[in-house]
């Protein structure tokens, strides 16, 4: 977990991380900040690791930290250091985007290798792709604020990760849901203080809620992300005593920079 924190915290980074498989990796979302690039340094990767990136959806604290991921890659590559090539992967609006942004900020020596060597590759609804030797199924989960995707990365033995992005579940995630091995959610904050941090303002749902749904769609194993950051210190503590209450599975709370093994 690079990253665990929602868009406005400052205590923690932006909810952002890398998937793992000996020494291929898969990276979701980039912060909202050049922070990436220490957190990637204090997770023990090099910017030659990084090969396969997806982006959920447009919003500052997940796309800003790509666009500094793609200005260090280019920039590697010009010196030589980066010899490989580079898939990014998002919905339209969001590789517009990244195109847009990198082409009018960064150097022409830079930005002369979007297209060459790092692929910007739209990804429709319901369409897989292989990723680290994965099958990962892109889908819309249908966002009332920005487009926004999540995916469904196949594990071995016939298990499943599911990662919703940062908005609360809708019906239309089921078949992706339901039954995961792994569940990646966000959790704005706990049950007992959404009068405090007003989630569902912001499309976004409590620790009791998002355990609810778990248990009821049997979900094995369920990560909590993108939450609040003035209970830190507590934040495992807390979140896991109201979560156990409503889902009996494994609850992950993690830290940023915290290895889980799959």
């Amino acid at each position: 977990m690079l990253g665990t924190g929602h868009a406005m915290v400052t205590e923690c980074y932006n909810t952002c991380f890398i998937i793992s498989d000996n020494d291929r990796h898969f990276m979701v979302d980039g912060g909202g900040g050049n922070t990436i690039l220490r957190q990637l340094k204090h997770a023990g990767y090099q910017l030659t690791d990084i090969r396969e990136i997806f982006v959920t959806h447009k919003h500052i604290d997940h796309l800003m930290g790509i666009i500094w991921i793609v200005r260090a890659i280019c920039q590697s590559m010009v010196q030589g250091k980066h010899q490989g090539e580079v898939n990014v992967y998002a919905h339209d609006e969001v590789i517009g985007l990244i195109r847009d942004i990198s082409e009018k900020l960064l150097l022409k020596k830079q930005s002369y290798f979007l297209d060459k060597r790092i692929h910007l590759i739209c990804v429709n609804d319901g369409e897989t792709k292989e990723i680290i030797g994965r099958k990962v199924t892109f889908f819309d989960i249908q966002s009332r604020k920005e487009k926004q995707f999540g995916f469904c990365m196949e594990l071995a033995h016939g298990g499943k990760l599911t990662c919703c992005g940062d908005e609360l579940y809708r019906p239309c995630e089921r078949k992706y849901v339901e039954n995961s091995t792994w569940l990646l959610h966000e959790a704005f904050c706990l049950y007992s203080q959404r009068d405090l941090f007003s989630p569902y303002e912001k499309c976004h749902t409590t620790v009791r809620e998002a355990c609810e749904m778990a248990e009821a769609l049997g979900v094995e194993n369920l990560l909590l992300y993108h939450t609040e950051d003035q209970n830190l210190e507590r934040r495992k503590e807390m979140y896991g005593a109201e979560g156990s209450r409503y889902y009996h599975g494994n609850l992950y709370i993690p830290d940023d920079l915290e290895r889980i093994v799959l």
